[in-house]
């Protein structure tokens, strides 16, 4: 039985800033990206292609803090720091 990325990130609680600590800085390199791999390289599907309005949309409460889309944005388009303090992951086991 495969457990799905929602029902692992159930067990991880959160404090979630009213402001996010992920931003694109440029949203035009998003819309000219082919490949758009922030879509899977993030291990908490944070990043999602709003196909609609053409633009990047972030779920920034969801975020694992592992920093991954720091260095993996082909672009380095993608503007990560550590959520405020007191804000952010809360692992249950240290």
């Amino acid at each position: 039985m495969s457990v799905s990325i929602e029902e692992r990130l159930y067990t991880i609680r959160y404090k979630a800033d009213e402001q996010s600590h992920l931003a694109v800085q440029n949203p035009q390199v998003c819309t000219d990206c082919k490949l758009k791999e922030c879509l899977s390289f993030c291990p908490a599907d944070v990043y999602d292609w709003d196909v609609e309005t053409q633009t990047l949309t972030i779920a920034y409460e969801n975020c694992v803090e592992c920093g991954t889309c720091r260095v993996a944005c082909a672009e380095d388009n993608i503007e990560w720091k550590y959520p405020t303090g007191g804000y952010g992951i809360s692992y249950k086991l240290g």
